[in-house]
């Protein structure tokens, strides 16, 4: 990029109170907070989807609570939250039978009375449209592809990707120069494993004395259901079959409006085993009976996943450094127990959206926004993290000790224990060498239940320019078949859900590492599973990616 700056440059600027970087639930809501506070702060926001709601996927059940805070009269402006949780139902999973675990002995954390089964997709757009109502600029399709620093080193915004480049890096006839946006202070609300917020992790060492981060895979398919099999409403969780009673995982079922149900499956990538697919665990578990009754006579309408943060309070890194702040999964503050984000994000966007104005008002700008921390640290989303706080490390002692642990947990100590257990090794590390494992043979797709990837990266709407730059980059290219496909049987075929990297055959008959960039649904899988790290994810060009409708 800097190349091309050097020879097309300078890139036009313009200049902001607050730059945010993504239009998610974080983003979007921490611009409407500031411009409720003050009308006149210029506020931009960043888009990397082709729309506002393109990238977003998640389950979705969701708490109004943060909501509500933000836009009181949600309900009167016609917010997309149609249907409330009517039942829950936790279901432990055999290969053939499920068992329903009663009520009484739920947690706390699994109740979703008064939460509403939503598209995560359709309410963005609307805060969207709450944002512009208020003088928000939003630019979609423009990725935050480089952050800019001021002489002192703190951040004074980011540059946008540049366009029409070609596969080889050269300017192609469309090309166009990215621009630079320059903030007082520059928001940075990406989602999980942000490109961007990596990045300031390391410069500034905001992950000093905190845990390493946790994920998980979610996998999740949108159907479209016989209606008298629908239960709008309904709310169902799983635990058990298919996986092993060592890998972290569950699935969740949600009843929608319209006939239309939400299934998906999520992984921690803390499995061990490299044989494991995510992907096809998820296809399995449609096949059992209690789930496949659901689906049989439906018609799948839409597929995506996403890397999730499941780390808890442990794990969130130092939210502010001089110019700037992480908000929402960019750092990390989604609540594993409850599996939710979205109330997380939104509180977490309003949080500092009101250190931002305060700052703003006393004539500050680029210094470190201390009341933001401070102001989450006396928050009801602290004190929900933090009762959260020791289930994740509990789930990885196994199924069986782990529910037993939490349930304790949870229920006896009410989540208030005198200890706090932690994250010790990053998800990377805990793959194992092949040799320590058998191959998994999974069914083959019956294209009615299950499927492939190729055909379900199809449905997930996804488009690359196809002369681009490839955006899937390796650090030294010698270490997919030296060290990944020679000890761990080549594990990125298997945990990308899209089909990106596949193992084959050179006319030589070696082994080389094939790349197909196209079909990338952006989930950073292989930026955090990749045993070697090897693997950087960078931005590819604006409006790239998927297109979710309704997820």
């Amino acid at each position: 990029m800097s190349n091309l700056v050097e020879q097309y440059g300078p890139r036009e600027a313009m200049e902001y109170d607050v730059v945010i970087v993504g239009g998610g639930p974080a983003g979007l809501s921490a611009a409407i907070k500031i411009k409720q506070l003050n009308p006149d702060t210029s506020v931009v926001v960043l888009e990397k989807g082709g729309e506002l709601g393109a990238h977003i996927l998640s389950g979705a059940v969701m708490d109004p609570k943060a909501l509500t805070e933000l836009i009181p009269d949600w309900k009167e402006l016609g917010a997309p939250l149609n249907t409330a949780v009517t039942e829950d139902r936790v279901l432990f999973l055999t290969e053939t039978k499920a068992f329903k675990t009663p009520n009484f002995m739920l947690p706390k954390c699994f109740e979703n009375h008064g939460n509403y089964v939503i598209s995560l997709g359709n309410v963005v757009r609307w805060l969207g449209q709450q944002a512009e109502a208020l003088g928000v600029e939003i630019f979609p399709g423009f990725t935050g592809a480089e952050i800019l620093y001021n002489d002192d080193g703190s951040v004074k915004g980011v540059a946008t990707g540049n366009m029409g480049v070609k596969r080889d890096g050269e300017p192609g006839p469309d090309f166009q120069l990215g621009m630079e946006l320059h903030g007082k202070y520059t928001l940075f609300a990406e989602g999980a494993r942000g490109h961007l917020g990596k990045q300031l992790m390391a410069k500034y060492d905001l992950n000093k004395g905190k845990d390493p981060q946790s994920y998980g895979i979610g996998i999740k398919e949108l159907w479209e259901i016989d209606p008298a099999k629908h239960q709008p409403g309904l709310v169902i969780h799983t635990t058990g079959w298919p996986l092993d009673t060592k890998t972290y995982g569950g699935s969740f079922l949600y009843h929608l409006e319209n006939n239309q149900v939400m299934i998906g499956y999520v992984v921690g990538l803390d499995y061990e085993n490299p044989y494991l697919s995510p992907y096809e665990e998820f296809q399995r578990y449609k096949t059992h009976p209690e789930i496949r009754t659901f689906l049989e006579g439906g018609k799948r309408i839409s597929y995506g996943a996403r890397a999730i943060t499941a780390g808890g309070l442990q794990s969130l890194p130092k939210l502010v450094f001089p110019g700037g702040a992480l908000i929402g999964c960019d750092a990390g503050f989604l609540n594993m127990s409850r599996i939710k984000g979205s109330h997380a994000a939104i509180k977490s966007g309003m949080l500092a959206a009101e250190a931002v104005v305060a700052a703003l008002g006393a004539g500050r700008s680029a210094d470190e926004l201390a009341a933001y921390p401070t102001a989450f640290e006396q928050s009801w989303l602290h004190e929900e993290l933090h009762v959260a706080r020791n289930v994740k490390p509990w789930l990885k002692k196994g199924l069986y000790l782990g529910s037993l642990m939490t349930g304790i947990d949870q229920i006896v100590f009410r989540g208030k224990a005198p200890w706090t257990l932690h994250h010790s090794t990053p998800d990377h590390a805990c793959l194992r060498p092949a040799s320590e494992f058998s191959p998994i043979t999974y069914p083959k797709p019956d294209g009615k239940l299950t499927f492939d990837r190729l055909s379900s990266v199809f449905i997930s709407n996804t488009n690359h320019a196809e002369d681009q730059p490839i955006h899937l980059t390796l650090k030294d290219n010698s270490v997919p078949v030296n060290v990944n496909l020679a000890k761990f049987a080549g594990p990125e075929s298997r945990y990308c859900p899209a089909g990106v990297y596949e193992f084959v055959k050179t006319d030589e008959g070696q082994d080389r590492l094939q790349i197909n960039a196209q079909n990338c649904v952006h989930c950073k899988t292989c930026d955090i599973k990749d045993p070697t790290q090897n693997i950087v994810w960078i931005t590819p060009e604006g409006g790239g990616g998927p297109n979710y409708p309704n997820m």
